[in-house]
C-alpha cells in the first residue's frame, strides 16, 4: 500500500519557498556550512559555495532512500536551489544604459581570503569611451592591504598594486599602469588583490565606477577635473605649441635634433610659471597618454588637451577633448571648414583659426586661412590674433581678427607661441609661454579656462610676463560690463570705458574703435606700476567694438585687450561682408 507524504512534505513550491527563507540565516549558519564538510577558507568563494550545496543535496538523497518517495526529494531539491540560486548567485552587473552613467559597488573582504584574488563585476554598454573607478576601503589600521586592478572581457587592462585609488581607461589615454583603447562592449571586474588582511578582520570596499561616452574634458567624472586652483582669478597660458608627437625637436645627448620629449614642453611651462598649456600636435592625438601621465607631477600646469587640425586650407586650434575628428579636408572625405567644424563642436571642443594671414604654398604649406568655400564664423570661438612663430617673421595677424570684428564677427583674440624647440630660450620670441594668453576663470580647471575663452575675458601679454594686467570694462547706465562683453547703448547715451593696467610703467595706453585709433587725447603715458585710464564715449545707437592696448616705447605691443561690443546685437550679426558702418570698412591696423 503506498504511503501518503504528510501535508508539509507536499506543498507547492511557492508555499516552501515563503517557508524557507526567513530561516535561510541558520541554514546557511558557519555551523550547518561546517556540518557538510565546507571549510572555513572555503566558505568566501562563490563555486564553493556551491560545493555546499551540492554536499547538503547528497546528504538529504541519502535519508531521502530511507525515508522519503520521489515527491519529497524533489521538494528538498527546491529547496537546494533555492538556497544556491537565491542567496549565493553573483549578483547581476549593474545595468547602464544612459549616455553617461556612474553607480557603485560596495562589498567585504574577510580574513579567510588573504593572499587571493576578488573579482567585482559590471557591465559596460556599447559606445562607453571611458571607464574610471575609484576605489577606498576599512581596516587600514588593522594593516590591511588591496590592490587595485581592472579586467575588460580580454583580459587585464590595469594593475597598480595599491598605490592609485583612482584609474581611467580612455581611447586615446588611460592611468600610468592601465591600457589606453577601444572598449569592449560586456562585463568588466574590478579586480582585487589581496596581500594582507589578518584572520578574522572584515574591509569593507566601496568602488565608484562610472562610464563617459564622450571625449570632452567637460564630461569627465568630477574625480578626473577637480581644479588645479580653487577660486577665480587670471590665469596665464599658452594655447599653442608642438612635442615629439607632432614636429616638435630639441638637441638629443650627442646633440643631433630629434623628436623632443613632451616632457621638455610642459617642464618649460612650469619654469615660466605658466598656469595652464594646450598640447596641440599636428592631428595628433597620442600626446594624451603622456599627458595624463604628467599631470599628477605638474600639479601647477593644467594641461588641456589640444591638437592643431591641420588641413590644406588653413590651420584650426581644437581644444577641450579627446575624440578624433576627421581632418582631411579633401572635399570628398570632409566636404568643407563648416563641416570639420561642426564635428568639433559635436565632441565638445570649441575652435579658432592659427596663424590666419601666414603664407600658403610651398613657403609654408596650408599655414594661411584659404578655405575654398564660405565659412560660418559662428562655428568657430577664437582667431590667433598673436602667433609667435609670426611675430619672429615680423607677421602681424591682428589686422584678419580687426576685419572679422568690422564684419560683425564675435571671435575671441587669443595668442599662441606655436613653440617647436621646447629647449628654446624663454627670454626669445616664440619660446614657450611668447605670447601668453591670459583667462579669467571661475578656477583652475580645463572646463573653466575654455568657458573664459568662449565670454572673451582674455587679454593677450604679448611679451610673456608673468605679472603685466589689462583689466578693461565698461559702464553705461546700470550696466556694468567686462572685455569679452556685450552692452547696449542707445543714440546719447553715456558710456565710460576704464582700463587697469600693472607692471607696464612707462607704456603707452591707446583705445582702438572699429579698428582704428580713436583720437589721441585717448593716448595716456602709463607711468605708474598701477594705473587707471578712462575713456568717456557717447553712443550713436550703432554697433561699435572698443579695445585697449598697451605699447612698449618702441611702439612694440606689449598688452592686448578683447573688445568690448557696444549694440552688438543689430545689424549683419556676421552674415556677410558688409562693414560695420555704411561707409565701408576702415583700413585694418
Amino acid at each position: 500500500m503506498k504511503k501518503t507524504l504528510p501535508s508539509s512534505a507536499s506543498a507547492n513550491p511557492g508555499q516552501l519557498r515563503s517557508a524557507i527563507i526567513p530561516h535561510l540565516d541558520v541554514i546557511l549558519s558557519d555551523r550547518a556550512l561546517s556540518l557538510h564538510g565546507v571549510t572555513e577558507s572555503e566558505r568566501e568563494s562563490k563555486d564553493l559555495w556551491l560545493l555546499f550545496v551540492s554536499r547538503w543535496m547528497h546528504d538529504l538523497w541519502t535519508r531521502s532512500k530511507k525515508s522519503f518517495r520521489r515527491g519529497a526529494l524533489f521538494c528538498l531539491y527546491v529547496v537546494a536551489s533555492l538556497v544556491a540560486g537565491v542567496a549565493y548567485a553573483q549578483p547581476a552587473p549593474p545595468a547602464t544604459d544612459s549616455p553617461g552613467s556612474d553607480f557603485v559597488l560596495q562589498g567585504v573582504v574577510r580574513g579567510s581570503q588573504n593572499q587571493s584574488y576578488v573579482q567585482i563585476p559590471f557591465a559596460v554598454p556599447v559606445g562607453t569611451e571611458r571607464v574610471t573607478i575609484t576605489f577606498s576601503y576599512t581596516e587600514k589600521e588593522q594593516h590591511t592591504a588591496l590592490d587595485l586592478g581592472l579586467l575588460d572581457p580580454a583580459g587585464l587592462r590595469c594593475w597598480s598594486g595599491g598605490n592609485k585609488p583612482t584609474l581611467t581607461v580612455g581611447l586615446m589615454d588611460a592611468t600610468p599602469s592601465c591600457l589606453p583603447g577601444a572598449l569592449p562592449s560586456g562585463t568588466w571586474n574590478v579586480l582585487i588583490g589581496v596581500p594582507n588582511i589578518r584572520a578574522g578582520v572584515e574591509s569593507h570596499y566601496t568602488i565608484h565606477v562610472y562610464l563617459t561616452r564622450t571625449g570632452a574634458v567637460a564630461a569627465l567624472p568630477p574625480v578626473l577635473r577637480e581644479p588645479l586652483r580653487a577660486g577665480p582669478a587670471w590665469f596665464r597660458g599658452d594655447l599653442h605649441m608642438h612635442t615629439s608627437h607632432s614636429d616638435g625637436q630639441c638637441p638629443s645627448q650627442t646633440g643631433k635634433m630629434v623628436p623632443c620629449p613632451l616632457f621638455f614642453t610642459v617642464d618649460a611651462a612650469a619654469r615660466r610659471g605658466l598656469d595652464f598649456i594646450a598640447i596641440t600636435d599636428h592631428n595628433a592625438s597620442s600626446q594624451y597618454d603622456e599627458m595624463r601621465e604628467l599631470q599628477p607631477y605638474f600639479d601647477k600646469v593644467l594641461l588641456i588637451p589640444g591638437r592643431e587640425i591641420t588641413t590644406f586650407q588653413g590651420h584650426i586650434n581644437f581644444l577641450g577633448s579627446t575624440d578624433f575628428i576627421d581632418f582631411r579636408l579633401d572635399g570628398r572625405t570632409v566636404p568643407d571648414v563648416n563641416t570639420l567644424l561642426r564635428s568639433a563642436a559635436a565632441v565638445g571642443a570649441i575652435t579658432s583659426i592659427n596663424h590666419p594671414l601666414s603664407p600658403s604654398g610651398e613657403i609654408c604649406l596650408g599655414c594661411g586661412w584659404t578655405p575654398s568655400t564660405p565659412v560660418d564664423v559662428h562655428l568657430l570661438t577664437g582667431v590667433e590674433a598673436v602667433n609667435g612663430g609670426s611675430e619672429q617673421h615680423g607677421l602681424s595677424d591682428l589686422p584678419f581678427w580687426n576685419q572679422q570684428l568690422n564684419r560683425g564677427c564675435r571671435l575671441t583674440g587669443i595668442g599662441g607661441s606655436d613653440n617647436h624647440r621646447p629647449m628654446q630660450p624663454l627670454d626669445q620670441t616664440g619660446s614657450i609661454g611668447s605670447p601668453t594668453t591670459v583667462v579669467y576663470a571661475a578656477d583652475l580647471s580645463t572646463p573653466a579656462i575654455l568657458d573664459g575663452i568662449r565670454a572673451g575675458h582674455v587679454f593677450i601679454d604679448v611679451a610673456g610676463t608673468h605679472d603685466r594686467l589689462l583689466e578693461v570694462t565698461a559702464r553705461g547706465g546700470s550696466q556694468s560690463v567686462n572685455a569679452g562683453d556685450m552692452l547696449n547703448a542707445a543714440a546719447g547715451d553715456q558710456v565710460e570705458f576704464s582700463a587697469r593696467v600693472t607692471a607696464a610703467a612707462g607704456g603707452t595706453l591707446r583705445w582702438i574703435e572699429d579698428g582704428q585709433d580713436v583720437a589721441p587725447a585717448a593716448v595716456a603715458t602709463i607711468s605708474t606700476a598701477d594705473s587707471t585710464q578712462t575713456l568717456p564715449w557717447t553712443s550713436d545707437g550703432r554697433r561699435h567694438w572698443f579695445r585697449a592696448e598697451v605699447a612698449g616705447p618702441d611702439k612694440k605691443l606689449w598688452l592686448i585687450a578683447n573688445p568690448i561690443y557696444i549694440n552688438w546685437g543689430i545689424a549683419n550679426d556676421c552674415n556677410g561682408n558688409q562693414p560695420v558702418h555704411a561707409e565701408g570698412i576702415k583700413t585694418a591696423r
